[in-house]
């Protein structure tokens, strides 16, 4: 009886940690350069059932194995690139195949894919006011001109009155070894104690003008709430339930 307790106590606490998930993907939807998360549930503390003999009880049969916790294991981040919007901004930057944006923010280096970046009262290329976005070498990209083009490989330059090429800087991308050592913070950036790779011609082009989308699809995640919601309720009606028959036994079956 008391294992009930257990199992619906904890799935309904699984299930409201995932509703957070869920409630996070969506709300991040028009997020630029988001990656979508998915929790993964597992059980804790798994046990063996046996069956004895009735007469002798060192004879013992294995029924299989049981579980009165419900827990959540882990979060991955689903990395899938997504698509991409055409919005004419001049200071929108996307990436189409593998790497990340580099911002210098006041907890160090955050990696990202969301390339929404603005400039500010110095000129100075930034992203959400979270810091300056780096080019190569780690310095800021400092751009006085917005008559500026950029090319391919990142690299954001302006041809002024005079005939005169002049290159602000290159966007600074990296990718890493392991994804799986990427850990997720706010506003969609991550960071990392692991070394940057750095990457080589033709794998990552920069599409100007341009943002990525969020990887969540609306459907998905809709679908996934309303699983979440109806397994988080019918427990609570059985919790319910067995409630009740614990105060019947403690009180109706007390008298007998």
């Amino acid at each position: 009886m008391y294992q009930g307790f257990y199992n619906l106590t904890s799935g309904m606490l699984t299930q409201n940690r995932n509703l957070n998930v869920i409630s996070n993907n969506m709300v991040n939807i028009q997020t630029a350069g988001y990656k979508r998360d998915k929790m993964v549930s597992s059980t804790f503390e798994e046990e063996m059932l046996y069956r004895t003999g009735r007469y002798n009880k060192n004879i013992k049969e294995e029924l299989g194995v049981t579980s009165k916790i419900k827990t959540a294991e882990q979060t991955y981040v689903n990395y899938e690139q997504g698509s991409f919007d055409t919005t004419g901004g001049i200071y929108d930057f996307a990436l189409s195949g593998k790497g990340f944006f580099c911002v210098d923010t006041d907890q160090g280096v955050r990696y990202t894919r969301n390339g929404s970046f603005h400039v500010d009262e110095e000129g100075y290329l930034v992203l959400n006011n979270l810091g300056r976005v780096q080019g190569q070498g780690g310095q800021p990209i400092q751009i006085d001109d917005e008559n500026f083009q950029v090319s391919a490989d990142g690299t954001i330059r302006v041809v002024d009155r005079e005939g005169n090429d002049r290159e602000f800087g290159r966007l600074r991308i990296v990718d890493f070894a392991d994804y799986e050592q990427l850990h997720k913070e706010d506003y969609g950036v991550f960071s990392t104690e692991q070394a940057t790779r750095e990457l080589a011609e033709g794998e990552t082009t920069v599409l100007w003008k341009t943002l990525e989308r969020s990887n969540v699809d609306m459907v998905e995640e809709l679908t996934s709430m309303m699983s979440s919601q109806r397994a988080l309720q019918s427990a609570a009606q059985v919790l319910k339930m067995y409630d009740q028959i614990m105060s019947k036994s403690a009180t109706d079956v007390g008298r007998l």
